[in-house]
């Protein structure tokens, strides 16, 4: 019996079993790396994907964050100026209150020298 497939007739139904036959290691291997080749593009396409899609919700993300951060600042704003035209009113009604202390403190200085004086 032939062990060499070289020397048996391609047409022999042992050809085609010899030829046919897997071995324990490496006759599928080929198989295996091009199914291991094909997982990993298909795991790297869903993980391009999920990053992209993931990428795309924290862009959202940022933009909701951004446009509440901008109008937080123009509410600053708005508060800031009020608060100036509050410091300033302030000011200005100590001014008068001193005025009419300092008037109403000198006319009754004045009204206790003249009692004196009399």
């Amino acid at each position: 019996m032939y062990t060499n497939s070289s020397k048996l007739s391609p047409c022999s139904h042992l050809y085609i079993a010899f030829n046919n036959r897997k071995s324990s290691r490496g006759s599928n291997l080929p198989y295996r790396r091009l199914i291991s080749s094909r997982r990993r593009r298909s795991l790297k396409q869903a993980k391009e994907k999920k990053m992209a899609f993931v990428k795309k919700k924290m862009e959202i993300k940022n933009l909701k964050l951004y446009m509440k951060n901008k109008s937080i600042i123009e509410e600053n704003e708005k508060l800031r100026k009020k608060a100036l035209l509050l410091h300033q009113e302030n000011q200005a009604l100590l001014f008068q209150l001193q005025k009419r202390f300092s008037e109403s403190h000198d006319h009754l200085l004045a009204a206790l020298n003249n009692n004196h004086v009399l």
